[in-house]
């Protein structure tokens, strides 16, 4: 069962995905040689606090953090520690939620600590990042899940390809629906997997969250001991970005993007949505 949305729900989806917005803003910017994943999250939980908004991943099946930091080969769920301290040259992955009035915002930045890395590590976030947009560009009526799942894929293969031989696109975790919860079907693939079909189509009031997930390395993956951080088994590093979007009668709209992904959008020939918020 796929959940839509009424354009009153969608609204509040959009106050929540603009304070997960601001969390990502105050992270990043807290995110320098010498912090803690700690001290981010706590900067996290302020933010929260100020805008009146509860967390969605702090008590998740008992998550212990307001966001995920992910550092270097950890691909995603990585628990935020005071023992856990960036250095420059470090990929750090930011996966933060919020809701606002029983209703989820879910998104991921990759953020560059200090100075000292290498262009490959830099294309990777890029690579990361547009294929992420590409999926974005994909949430159109008449589209189906299949197609959101095609356009990552195709924009990661269509690079060149990095000194490790190729990108490797992490198939064990991928994107969900939203609204009411956190994670909803459907579970949004990053790649084709022809014996899954087409999936559903995409109609208005259906929310995504889209993250791609990718490696300068194999995509395969193991969890720690503490149940939750996911590495590459490889030790290769690894990029995480996503975007919570719906899907209105009037066109898409990046619930967690500041613009609504106007500008992304509009490169790639798409226009957004009116932002219910003004």
């Amino acid at each position: 069962m796929v959940e839509l949305k009424t354009p009153e729900q969608i609204a509040k989806m959009r106050q929540a995905g603009l304070v997960v917005a601001a969390m990502h803003r105050a992270c990043a910017e807290a995110a320098v040689p010498g912090a803690s994943t700690k001290d981010l999250d706590r900067v996290a939980a302020k933010v929260l606090a100020d805008h009146g908004a509860k967390p969605n991943f702090l008590g998740y099946g008992g998550f212990p953090g307001n966001i995920c930091t992910s550092v270097n080969d950890v691909v995603v769920h990585g628990i935020p520690s005071e023992d856990d301290v960036l250095r420059s040259g470090d990929l750090l992955s930011i996966d933060a939620g919020a809701v606002i009035d029983g209703w989820h915002g879910d998104a991921a930045i990759t953020v560059l600590v200090g100075e000292g890395h290498s262009d490959e590590v830099v294309e990777l976030s890029r690579v990361t990042e547009r294929s992420m947009w590409a999926g974005l560009a994909a949430m159109r009526k008449g589209n189906r899940l299949v197609d959101i799942s095609r356009a990552v894929e195709s924009y990661v293969r269509r690079q060149p390809r990095p000194s490790s031989g190729a990108y490797g696109i992490v198939e064990e975790y991928g994107g969900h629906g939203i609204g009411s919860a956190m994670h909803m079907d459907p579970h949004v693939l990053n790649y084709v997997e022809r014996r899954r079909g087409r999936g559903p189509k995409l109609v208005p009031g259906m929310c995504l969250a889209i993250e791609p997930m990718l490696t300068l390395g194999t995509p395969r993956t193991h969890v720690l001991s503490d149940d939750w951080t996911v590495k590459t088994d490889d030790g290769s590093w690894s990029s995480h970005w996503e975007h919570s979007i719906a899907l209105t009668e009037e066109g898409p709209l990046v619930l967690t993007a500041p613009d609504g992904g106007k500008a992304m959008l509009g490169e790639l020939g798409i226009t957004t949505a009116p932002d219910p918020l003004g």
